[in-house]
């Protein structure tokens, strides 16, 4: 993710609420405070006091009242423990927002679009639905275990392929890689990528030699 000139000074937010999906991934729900951002951006995310920060994509929709983030605890990371220790009304610094994954629809010349997930990577394409509900979109989203399907309920399910490489719990059983090999896929579609950066370079292989064009592929790369 790449940062741009900062918009306003770092501010306390409180914990409204925690959604927790998995034994190690959750929804931590904030005050928005009025937050300006587009979806597509991140925010930075540091447990007062620390020094230690993370960027996170914001997980809630333009109109919501809340600001909302997916996180994934890494057992020796040095944010995510401390933010899952948080409960509703402790506070949290957030810094932003930033980035270049912006998402407004109205400016495709061709409005179909085709989104690319694995893991956390799912919460930029969280934002964009529930900022346009009304998107004519597929989303593809590549876990190990089906339980990684993190709040599928919130998208059109006809609009959603699970790929679970770790169990047969999804609807297709393999990687994004190995399920977007073997489709058709419409040249005219605009096609938008997030995740680990290894998946980012085998899908956009795989669309350009299905005859993507180059600049209908946006990524935003997980590290």
């Amino acid at each position: 993710m790449l940062k741009e000139t900062k918009q306003e000074k770092v501010k306390m937010h409180q914990i409204t609420a925690v959604r927790n999906l998995t034994d190690s991934a959750f929804i931590l729900q904030m005050e928005r405070k009025e937050l300006p951002f587009q979806t597509g951006q991140f925010v930075i995310l540091r447990h007062p006091g620390s020094i230690a920060q993370r960027e996170y994509s914001v997980y809630s929709g333009e109109q919501e009242d809340v600001l909302e983030v997916l996180v994934r605890e890494v057992t020796d990371g040095q944010v995510s423990p401390r933010l899952k220790k948080l409960r509703p009304g402790d506070k949290v610094e957030v810094d932003g927002p930033f980035g270049f994954f912006r998402f407004q629809p109205q400016t495709f010349s061709t409005q179909k679009f085709l989104f690319v997930a694995t893991g956390t990577g799912i919460s930029p394409f969280h934002s964009f639905v529930h900022t346009y509900p009304d998107l004519d979109y597929q989303l593809i989203h590549g876990v190990r275990f089906g339980e990684e399907a993190y709040e599928h309920d919130h998208f059109d399910k006809q609009k959603v392929t699970l790929c679970t490489s770790g169990d047969k719990t999804g609807d297709f059983n393999g990687r994004v890689t190995d399920y977007l090999a073997t489709r058709d896929i419409a040249p005219d579609l605009q096609c938008f990528l997030c995740g680990n950066s290894e998946m980012i370079y085998e899908v956009f292989d795989i669309l350009t030699g299905k005859g993507i064009p180059v600049q209908n592929i946006y990524t935003e790369v997980y590290f």
